[in-house]
């Protein structure tokens, strides 16, 4: 059996007409019971402007039909229990399902958050706990729970290290950003309202000391690195970068999307960080499917703890309590107290792998997606070009730079993954290299999965040479052609028309 028969099988299925499309006039789907109660018209209780005549244009289709459309389309999705995500920055790792038995439990799913505290103490035990070991892999004093997602958590970062230095009087207006930072980071500071500052990157990959110490000046604010960066690489000069910060009385802020690759090997505030921010829905496997839910909790150095949003949970004797008692709070963050479900499935994973405050297991995960992601560096070495062929972190980025000899882009590689029944890797991004391909395993991989999946890549470096028109028009083999993407920009068809 050849590569792309063992590969695309489970993906080719005959093109799903809409609903709408399958429409005939006189189909029902459902049935009614029998009115059992006295029968109201609506003109009674609704005004008649917001009362139709008839249901327009509603598809007419039996039961089964209905069902069957709405497998085949589940069956369409590519998620991270059908296949391997290649997604570089994302951290798609497995969701052992024993979170999602625990976060379905009834007396953690059915808790109300405007309940009172003496009802609410299974979920503030679980915060509580799950903030101890956030705080032991990282070294911080405290964390807060309120971000509900990981640009939410930079957001409630920077308003900490504003309310800092409006404590202190001072007028500071700058914070530096390394060019390898995520996407969010520039935006999430220019919403606190500083100045960015850009920080080039080595020829190594990472920040230099020279490039910083020409930055930096009275009126740095801080710093937002993250680390490891976009490139998937450690930011080796990390301790000597935060002393230069102090010394202007900076706050040295830390992205910790990309935390899964350090955790449990070093801790942030042990190399100078002030502030940080976890994914927890990335490090600790939280279900990604339709963009969320997500959860970016927020840890402090001790005397930022004062500046936390509130409420802060704390124990209490042999209770829990919403502490709403800090004078110097930066706010509030979010109506309620975070994504709790999620919390709930952090703790669950952080204990399911034998996490304690002094464990060990946490660096074994963090040292497997290390171990997973140089692997694959190795294999496709000479295949395709490596920008920053050094030892990674989580990720691997990789360029076009070779395949553009023969006419072939980044974008056709992506493609013709899909047609061997592939989810395209991260593409690109980041932007400080061209054409872009970052590719994070997770520690969850295996080395069977991770191989097949480079012998992929490494057919269709060979196809790109051979015989390119092969990628130029794929993908071929699943249920959409290529689409063309500026028209797909510029002209979006958002709306079904029976025209």
């Amino acid at each position: 059996m050849s590569l792309l028969e063992d590969t695309v099988g489970s993906v080719l299925s005959p093109e799903e007409a809409t609903l709408f499309e399958r429409s005939h006039p006189g189909r029902i789907g459902y049935s009614l019971p029998t009115l059992t109660v006295p029968r109201v018209e609506a003109s009674k209780v609704l005004p008649k402007d917001q009362i139709r005549d008839a249901v327009l244009d509603f598809p007419e289709i039996s039961e089964n039909e209905v069902v069957r459309h709405f497998v085949r389309l589940s069956q369409k999705n590519y998620s991270i229990d059908t296949g391997f995500y290649p997604l570089g920055s994302c951290t798609m790792k497995y969701n052992p399902k024993i979170n999602e038995e625990v976060a379905k439990i009834p007396g953690i799913s059915n808790l109300h958050p405007l309940w009172p505290e003496k009802f609410l103490q299974p979920a503030l035990s679980i915060q509580f706990q799950l903030g101890q070991l956030l705080s032991s892999v990282t070294g911080l004093a405290a964390f807060t729970f309120q971000p509900n997602a990981g640009a939410h958590g930079e957001y409630a970062g920077m308003k900490i290290m504003r309310a800092y230095h409006e404590a202190k009087k001072s007028k500071k207006t700058k914070v530096l950003i390394p060019d390898s930072a995520h996407g969010t980071n520039p935006a999430t500071c220019a919403m606190v309202g500083y100045e960015i500052v850009p920080i080039p990157t080595g020829p190594s990959g990472v920040v230099e000391i020279e490039d910083i110490e020409k930055l930096i000046d009275q009126d740095v604010a801080g710093i937002m690195m993250t680390n490891p960066n976009t490139l998937g690489l450690y930011e080796k000069n990390i301790h000597k970068i935060a002393e230069l910060i102090h010394k202007v009385d900076g706050i040295f802020y830390m992205d910790g999307a990309n935390f899964n690759a350090i955790m449990g090997i070093v801790r942030p505030a042990d190399l100078g960080v002030d502030i940080m921010h976890i994914n927890v829905h990335k490090t600790f496997s939280t279900p990604h499917g339709g963009g969320g839910p997500g959860a970016g909790p927020v840890g402090v150095r001790e005397d930022l703890k004062k500046f936390l949003p509130l409420p802060v949970v704390e124990k209490k004797g042999d209770g829990f309590i919403f502490n709403y008692d800090l004078p110097h709070t930066m706010g509030r963050m979010s109506g309620y107290f975070g994504n709790f479900s999620i919390h709930v499935r952090a703790l669950a994973y952080m204990l399911s792998i034998g996490a304690t405050e002094d464990s060990t297991y946490i660096q074994q995960m963090a040292t497997a997606a290390v171990l997973n992601a140089n692997y694959i560096r190795h294999r496709l070495r000479g295949h395709y070009d490596i920008p920053f062929d050094t030892t990674c972190m989580h990720e691997v980025v990789l360029s076009d730079k070779i395949q553009e000899d023969f006419g072939i882009k980044t974008l056709d590689i992506a493609k013709r993954l899909m047609d061997y029944g592939y989810h395209p890797m991260t593409v690109y991004f980041p932007l400080v290299v061209h054409g872009a391909m970052m590719i994070e395993p997770t520690e969850s991989e295996t080395k069977e999965t991770l191989d097949q999946f480079c012998d992929v890549m490494i057919q269709i470096a060979k196809e790109a040479k051979s015989t390119p028109e092969i990628l130029k028009t794929a993908p071929t083999r699943v249920f959409r052609e290529r689409l063309d993407e500026l028209r797909a920009q510029k002209q979006p068809r958002l709306r079904w028309s029976r025209a």
